[in-house]
């Protein structure tokens, strides 16, 4: 990109991201929020929310990294929803007590080695959806084992899908 191109040009070209759609990851995206989507219109729960989305993407396009690894993925966001089922339960339901849950997911899953930051948006939830106090258990639980059992699925049995999980090198900060 020359320097006499545009601002926003040289933005883009320098700080946007290289990843292009996986047409068959969308599809397999599609299969599983179409899933949560129809569990929704059976008013037993509350399923299909955004940081699942976030979760399919993160396994979709970064399977190489250490927030994309089962461990995280699911004790990630297991734990997060159970902080902010905790202090739902403790505190009471709101805007405040979503910002407080989100806050403490964020200290405690670096400390237990199990960041996924879908798990800290999840810690919101309870808070703002009312979701019950099983909720980490009833609805987080499931779908992250039925995300990273599928795409480890999809890894081996889908040429060209990226290898999932991978092992963990060790990161630099």
């Amino acid at each position: 990109m020359s320097r006499g191109s545009p601002l926003p040009a040289r933005m883009v070209a320098c700080w946007g991201t290289a990843l292009r759609p996986n047409m068959l990851a969308c599809l397999w995206m599609a299969l599983l929020l179409g899933a949560l989507a129809r569990l929704d219109h059976t008013d037993s729960g509350v399923f299909l929310i955004p940081p699942f989305a976030a979760t399919l993407a993160i396994l979709a396009y970064l399977p190489e990294v250490s927030i994309a690894q089962p461990l995280a993925v699911v004790c990630g966001s297991v734990a997060g929803a159970a902080i902010g089922a905790g202090a739902s339960l403790v505190l009471g339901f709101g805007p405040g007590v979503a910002m407080l849950a989100a806050l403490s997911a964020a200290i405690l899953l670096p400390l237990l080695r199990i960041v996924h930051p879908p798990g800290i948006a999840l810690a919101m939830c309870p808070a703002l959806l009312h979701s019950g106090p099983l909720f980490a258990l009833d609805v987080v639980l499931p779908f992250t084992l039925a995300a990273v059992i599928s795409a480890a699925a999809m890894s081996r049995m889908v040429p060209g899908w990226a290898r999932y999980p991978r092992p963990l090198r060790a990161e630099t900060r």
